[in-house]
């Protein structure tokens, strides 16, 4: 959706220095645009044991922690697309600042628990270009987005490396390492998340790769790890290890030269 005031205003989410370095590469700010979606938390928490093997821990496409990703990862994706189609109907090149943010909603007397995926930008237009199929998203703040313009560079979109890995925690697992009794690693667990951080930056790549960008700028890593009381088996726990890498893909402008220095800049004391 988006925000725009009518007779040719419009409003940006955007500090005076930010909006001063948007400007000084040739955009113009067009109106705040904004993107969400609202899942059921049962369609994002409810998942099953991931099995009892010490082996269950890697990421899996099909398993319930693949499935479980899938979800998280659709959502984000459900928001920047509906951002995107905002800064589009408003005339817009591309999104500067844009911010994601995930909230979990929980369950009243009158509603389901949910899970609400929002992120939110500035619009902004090129001087004299056509309109864009796709227009780009990048977290960067206006004054990061000119930095990389005028370095040779530009943004290409959001790029989502999200990845779950589930293990289940009985006898074998506990045992294999001095768990809850002494300052020692417990190599099952270092798996687990060592896991979910490799497959999330794989799926990173694949992001990045699916936007025809030569890189990305990463402005968060986080993990989130949390136990649940396994349905399938008694006396026993699921653990699972949410990992998650957003950045701003970038690519190289046609005709840069690699190597090339930043314009110059002047700086006279009066």
């Amino acid at each position: 959706m988006a925000a725009v005031a009518s007779g040719g205003t419009w409003d940006a989410a955007l500090p005076a220095g930010g909006f001063a370095a948007v400007r000084s590469v040739g955009f113009e700010p067009v109106g705040q645009v904004f993107g969400a979606a609202v899942y059921y938390l049962a369609t994002v928490a409810g998942v099953s044991c991931p099995g009892t093997t010490g082996a269950s821990y890697p990421p899996s496409d099909t398993g319930p922690a693949g499935r479980l990703a899938d979800s998280l990862l659709g959502g984000r994706r459900t928001a920047l697309e509906r951002m995107a189609a905002g800064c589009a109907e408003i005339g817009g090149h591309g999104i500067v600042g844009a911010t994601l943010r995930v909230t979990e909603i929980p369950a009243t007397s009158l509603t389901a628990a949910a899970i609400e995926f929002t992120v939110a930008g500035t619009a902004v237009r090129a001087n004299g270009c056509p309109p864009l199929a796709r227009p780009f998203a990048s977290e960067l703040s206006g004054s990061d987005f000119a930095k990389l313009v005028m370095s040779g560079w530009v943004p290409a979109g959001i790029a989502l490396g999200l990845s779950v890995a589930g293990l289940h925690d009985e006898l074998v697992t506990t045992s294999s390492g001095s768990w809850g009794t002494a300052n020692a690693e417990v190599p099952t667990y270092t798996s687990l998340v060592s896991a979910a951080r490799a497959a999330a930056r794989d799926r990173l790549e694949l992001s990045v790769r699916g936007l025809g960008a030569d890189g990305v700028v990463v402005s968060a890593l986080t993990l989130r790890v949390r136990s649940d009381r396994c349905h399938a088996h008694a006396a026993a726990t699921d653990h699972f290890a949410e990992a998650v890498i957003t950045g701003t893909a970038v690519a190289r402008i046609g005709g840069a030269k690699r190597g090339s220095p930043p314009p110059c800049l002047a700086v006279l004391y009066l």
